[in-house]
């Protein structure tokens, strides 16, 4: 009867469906790489002479395949963010011989600043498309606009536009020999922080790609603060406005009248 025979083929074919959904070796799932980082510091001090920074990152790579290794198939990114906030784009226009702000476009939770250090150039690690879905790259950050009602030829003038003037006023930069591997796993990494670097915190971030596939990434945060007097003018704006103003109001009355009371002539 075919019904008894049943048992019988389930008994024979069982092992070999539990084998075929084995890997080879010891049966065990091969675990995915892993990514690690630490900074040279956690925190940036702002003072009145302050120029600029090199900032340090070191990482390493863990559970790689050690031939993909061998032959350069293993790409990491570093990215270090700035606080993110809505920036604005004025496009000035000259009517009747005077330049004057026609018109303006507003993009949401923009970083303010972007350093970006990688292994190899990001055109050559990835696709446009893969850089685009994780935000990697300067030409890729996503700059959404905020009640945007106008044609997609106006919205591009004004990314280009914004991008543009980000790394003139040295703001966005990249570097694409910025990471070095030391080891078979290990990592460093330089980011160029700008004079103007935007205080509060910051987040640093560092991508793996496999053979041009992302496969993970890993973060931690990074104060940039002002100390000194920068720091107690700059609370004093914020936390005591009124008392702020009659006092810088004051100071000027008074350099005025000592420069009068300096330079007259009897």
């Amino acid at each position: 009867m075919p019904w008894r025979v049943l048992p019988l083929l389930l008994a024979l074919l069982l092992p070999s469906l539990v084998a075929a959904q084995m890997l080879p070796g010891q049966g065990t799932q091969v675990e995915r790489e892993g990514l690690e980082i630490g900074t040279s510091t956690s925190e940036i001090a702002i003072t009145s002479d302050f120029r600029g920074a090199d900032l340090t990152i070191f990482g390493a790579v863990t559970n790689t395949d050690d031939l993909l290794l061998a032959i350069g198939q293993y790409d990491v990114v570093v990215v270090l963010e700035g606080p993110r906030e809505d920036a604005t784009v004025r496009r000035k226009e000259r009517v009747f011989g005077i330049w004057i702000n026609a018109s303006s476009m507003t993009f949401a939770d923009v970083p303010h600043s972007y350093s970006m250090s990688s292994s190899r150039s990001i055109d050559d690690i990835t696709t446009p498309l893969d850089l685009t879905g994780e935000g990697i790259g300067i030409d890729h950050i996503p700059l959404r606009p905020i009640d945007f009602a106008g044609n997609f030829n106006s919205l591009n003038e004004f990314r280009t536009a914004f991008r543009r003037l980000q790394q003139v006023g040295g703001l966005y930069e990249r570097d694409p020999s910025g990471v070095r591997f030391v080891s078979s796993n290990l990592f460093k990494a330089s980011l160029r922080l700008p004079a103007n670097i935007p205080n509060g915190v910051h987040t640093v971030r560092a991508y793996l790609f496999k053979s041009g596939k992302f496969v993970t990434q890993k973060s931690q945060p990074l104060r940039v603060i002002k100390t000194g007097i920068e720091q107690t003018i700059t609370d004093a704006a914020h936390e005591q406005p009124i008392f702020y103003g009659c006092f810088a109001v004051l100071l000027a009355v008074l350099t005025g009248w000592g420069a009068s009371l300096i330079f007259r002539k009897d």
